[in-house]
């Protein structure tokens, strides 16, 4: 049998109209809208049911990096959002294409990010005829194709004419405060189509202005900080660092941050309690054990599981004083809970409740009773034998990436994220990186390559074993050249899960894992690999790691018998949620 050759295929190599790159196809023309409202990458998986709109987007301004799989090409999405603050796009192809990515659209929709997912989908006219992965309303589920839960909004257009529509919401949704995620399904129909000069796909400037908050309720809101009271800080208040600190350094507020709202204030700060929540510190235990709050100020968080463990103790006396962007968030996690919900952008907020406590003279009068202050830990000396123990691991990181380098931090779903949020001291906002509320493991060992190919900054991810086998990009930082370090806390095995049910009385269940050797699997991807077995190897090899250019893997095997700080806390909430002692 003779093989084909492509010279002997009828029309192979010969375009279309729509191939043409100077052409106005529908993927260049869009693709140059998204430009317009900010989107400089794209990362993605490509496939037959998305090629023309790739090759559209190959001819316009936004830079492409094709992943390796779909999931990761979201979290990179996501993490590139983050570390700009520019919406993101996600390409995918049609069936098993768009399935890869819902869990990261779903971490996206869960951390507020401003992201649309471009995918293929079948046309209409060969719904049902059994297209290859056909993709449509009639064999998909409804939040795939409509707004809800998942998505923001979503579109499947057939004709050109639609776009135009499409473009203005999207103007509008990433023009809002807070997340918006988008997804456009766009048949190959539609995809080859060329976008004639009387359709205008120019995005429509749009900014929502909210109120300037009254001072009535700026004067409710200081008569609720009186005595024992708080300022609890979340992740939809990152931008105000500058307004809370000057309105806690004169109010003289403890404050509180949730894991992803590490150094909007700065915690080393004499007023800084720690960490709430997942990985908290002994000294916020201890602050909410002793008796009551009698007043908290929340700033754009949800207080979730992992930002406030649920604990009832930590409802304050006179009910929340709660300020969001998002008024579903007021109570949300203590239903039944008095308070006071200002829907507010927190900065501005702040700026004004600063005002008001200065003309007012609220300054001169509060009294707040003086806190019992964590002592920094001491810095522990490497022991010369046996596995790296955690502790030791996060002084070093401490020391050589948080203070001695300006990468951004991520931290893994996991034990990772646990030590992370516990033990890191940032003193400044957009260095750490980690998700809450959907917590998938593989975000941040995929998703580091984003945020490294969006900021001119390197990047550290802190992931577990069982995260790395299951999502990495290892091999597009290599393909891009990315500045990633990924610090892999090798115990070979699944350890929240191990220790976890250990606690809890369980036999654990298949948490064991084959020791990986990931120093060779980054250097057979071309990545530099290095292994880290004992402590005093660790700070020369992260040192390494950071003055090289390219992607890094930093194999660490660590003690697989030291619990998370999470145990405990987690211990206490499924207990408790599953009516144990």
């Amino acid at each position: 049998m003779n093989e084909p050759r492509r010279d002997d295929i009828p029309g192979w190599g010969r375009g279309a109209a729509w191939t043409d790159p100077g052409a106005p196809s529908v993927g260049r023309t869009l693709a140059t809208s998204l430009a317009e409202l900010g989107v400089e990458r794209a990362f993605g998986v490509l496939g037959g049911g998305i090629a023309p709109f790739a090759a559209g987007l190959a001819a316009s301004p936004i830079r492409f990096l094709h992943t390796r799989h779909e999931a990761g090409a979201v979290f990179a999405a996501i993490e590139a959002h983050f570390a700009t603050g520019r919406p993101a796009l996600a390409v995918v192809t049609t069936g098993p294409g768009l399935f890869n990515a819902l869990g990261g659209v779903m971490a996206a929709r869960a951390d507020g990010a401003r992201l649309l997912l471009v995918s293929g989908a079948t046309a209409r006219t060969l719904v049902g005829r059994g297209a290859v992965q056909e993709t449509s309303a009639h064999h998909l589920p409804g939040g795939l194709g409509q707004a809800g839960a998942m998505f923001h909004a979503a579109w499947q257009p057939e004709s050109v004419d639609e776009l135009p529509a499409i473009v203005s919401a999207l103007a509008q949704g990433w023009g809002r405060p807070g997340g918006f995620v988008a997804h456009l399904a766009l048949p190959l129909t539609l995809q080859t189509q060329l976008v004639g000069p009387d359709t205008q796909l120019t995005p429509p400037r749009w900014h929502q202005a909210l109120p300037e908050p009254d001072p009535r309720v700026l004067d409710l809101v200081l008569d609720r900080l009186g005595g024992r009271a708080v300022v609890w800080v979340g992740h939809g208040a990152r931008a105000a660092g500058p307004e809370l600190a000057t309105f806690v350094r004169a109010a003289q507020l403890p404050v509180l941050t949730t894991p992803r709202a590490k150094g909007v204030f700065p915690e080393r700060d004499p007023l800084h309690l720690g960490v709430s929540g997942t990985g908290s510190s002994a000294g916020v235990d201890s602050f909410l054990a002793a008796r009551p709050l009698d007043g908290a100020l929340v700033l754009g968080t949800r207080l979730g599981e992992v930002s406030s463990l649920l604990s009832p103790r930590v409802v304050p006396r006179a009910g929340w004083v709660h300020v969001d962007l998002d008024p579903t968030a007021f109570a949300a996690a203590f239903p039944g809970t008095a308070g006071l919900g200002v829907v507010a952008d927190c900065g501005r907020f702040l700026a004004a409740l600063h005002v008001r406590a200065t003309a007012t003279g609220w300054y001169r009068r509060a009294h707040h009773p003086p806190m019992l202050l964590e002592a920094e830990p001491t810095a522990p000396s490497p022991r010369p034998d046996g596995d790296v123990g955690p502790a030791y691991l996060m002084h070093v990181v401490q020391e050589l990436v948080v203070d001695g380098s300006n990468a951004v931090v991520m931290s893994e779903a996991g034990n990772a994220f646990s030590w992370c949020n516990h033990a890191l001291r940032f003193a400044s906002p957009g260095r750490y990186r980690t998700s809450a509320a959907w917590g998938s493991m593989g975000h941040f060992s995929a998703g580091a390559i984003g945020a490294a190919a969006a900021a001119d900054r390197p990047v550290v991810a802190v992931v577990g074993d069982g995260a790395m086998l299951m999502n990495n990009e290892i091999n597009t930082a290599v393909a891009y050249g990315l500045r990633v370090v990924w610090i892999v806390l090798n115990d070979a095995q699944l350890g929240l899960n191990q220790h976890g049910m250990t606690a809890l009385g369980m036999t654990p269940v298949e948490t064991q894992l084959p020791r990986t050797d990931f120093a060779t699997f980054a250097r057979c991807q071309g990545a530099i690999g290095l292994t880290v077995e004992r402590e005093p190897e660790l700070a020369p090899a992260l040192a390494q790691a950071l003055a090289l250019p390219g992607p890094v893997v930093v194999d660490v095997r660590i003690d697989p018998t030291v619990p998370a700080p999470i145990v405990a806390d987690r211990i206490r909430g499924l207990l408790a949620q599953g009516g144990g002692r």
